[in-house]
């Protein structure tokens, strides 16, 4: 089932930098985001996917979880991100995909799990982002 970007969310949310490595959320499934970006254009001199590129594909669809789980009004900050590169991808689409590890009120970590276009892993990596929920509305 797909599951399309929040209301709540606004839709010029995806940053220069996403746009830029041409990051895109195809899944918004809070227990399963899903993004794909293309090798072409993100590879370093030797014609590889660069590990900067993953690493910035799996902040942002962490990082994306991580503004699901504080909902409308709440904002988030990455505090700790991780990446072991497992093989390399040297043409088409990686896609990664993003499963909580832990949601709690202040902190939550995600896993996201990169591979290419045959299925086969890429990267893993980790990140840990910090929780700043919605403010109540003061009363005046």
């Amino acid at each position: 089932m797909t599951h399309p970007r929040p209301d709540w969310l606004p839709a010029d949310t995806q940053g220069p930098l996403d746009d830029k490595l041409g990051i895109r959320i195809t899944e918004w499934d809070p227990d399963r985001l899903v993004a794909t970006m293309p090798v072409a254009g993100n590879e370093q001199p030797f014609g590889l996917l660069h590990g900067g590129a993953t690493c910035a594909l799996a902040e942002s669809i962490g990082s994306y979880a991580a503004v699901l789980h504080a909902g409308p009004g709440g904002s988030v900050v990455g505090i700790e991100l991780n990446a072991s590169y497992l093989s390399a991808a040297r043409s088409g689409l990686v896609t990664a995909v993003c499963t909580p590890v832990r949601r709690g009120r202040t902190l939550a970590t995600f896993l996201i799990s990169v591979t290419d276009d045959a299925g086969r892993p890429t990267a893993s990596a980790r990140l840990t982002c910090m929780i700043r929920p919605a403010r109540p509305a003061r009363a005046g």
